[in-house]
């Protein structure tokens, strides 16, 4: 038996919020290569039809739950078309989150409204996900939510946003040592620059900018969401079976946090 077994998904069923674009997308595709079922959950429907597509081709099977994460009563429908289809979920990826309003702020200048959203879709969101979930995940399981290197280290002008998705890194490590009786892992990747939709709204930058950044990185280059669904299969196999309660940097060696400034400078 070769290491590389050790990747493989098959027999496993994931979920997947914010699966209909960019890194979820990604995602998405990662796990079916590596012989996993896939649930995907957007609000798009388009999109998520286009990923189910995507699914298939890789030979899995796939299912598109529109979801809106910040309707509590979506998380729940999420949960339950999953075990109606695959009747379990062995992966659970909280991919949705983000800045809603692609504004940057000091944290001084954040109305009430804009830090309440922020926290909702990028820390309660993920909180009911896992909460759902947990009861319908057997021994062997995994849980791996996608934080930010906002979340590790100062975040100048998304300072709100990295409160949140620090959140996130706790809950991680709290819900590893909670659920370890069960046998279920908790992990986190904080992905790095990567070009998404919502990272040029947030970040707009021309053709120009984006390759001089990427060459200016140790890697010389930007992320893919590949590389993010690339740390997700290990995480959920039987090759990361050794480790909980972590979270690891993919990044590309970026300086985490410093989106923002990149962005004003």
């Amino acid at each position: 038996m070769s290491v590389m077994d050790d990747f493989r998904l098959e027999g496993h069923v994931g979920v997947i919020t914010g699966g209909g674009r960019g890194i979820g997308e990604g995602i998405a595709y990662a796990m079916a290569d590596a012989g996993a079922d896939v649930v995907v959950a957007a609000r798009r429907e388009g999109d998520l039809a286009r990923v189910v597509e995507g699914i298939e081709k890789r030979g899995r099977r796939g299912l598109a739950v529109p979801t809106d994460v910040l309707d509590r009563a979506a998380i729940e429908r999420l949960v339950a078309s999953a075990i109606e289809a695959f009747g379990k979920i062995t992966v659970w990826v909280n991919n949705a989150g983000g800045n809603q309003d692609r504004v940057v702020r000091d944290l001084a200048e954040m109305p009430d409204a804009a830090w309440d959203e922020m926290i909702e879709f990028n820390l309660t969101s993920a909180f009911l996900g896992i909460r759902g979930a947990i009861p319908h995940m057997p021994e062997g399981s995994s849980i791996v939510n996608i934080v930010s290197g906002a979340a590790l280290n100062a975040a100048p002008h998304t300072g709100a946003y990295g409160a949140a998705k620090a959140g996130v890194v706790n809950m991680t490590m709290t819900l590893a040592r909670e659920l370890a009786d069960r046998r279920i892992r908790v992990n986190a990747i904080a992905p790095g620059p990567i070009v998404t939709e919502q990272f040029m709204e947030t970040f707009p930058m021309t053709d120009e900018q984006l390759e001089r950044f990427g060459k200016s990185l140790p890697t010389g280059r930007l992320g893919d969401p590949l590389d993010i669904g690339a740390g997700v299969v290990y995480f959920a196999s039987k090759a990361g079976s050794w480790v909980t309660g972590q979270t690891i940097s993919i990044n590309g060696g970026h300086v985490p946090g410093s989106m923002a400034v990149v962005a004003r400078g």
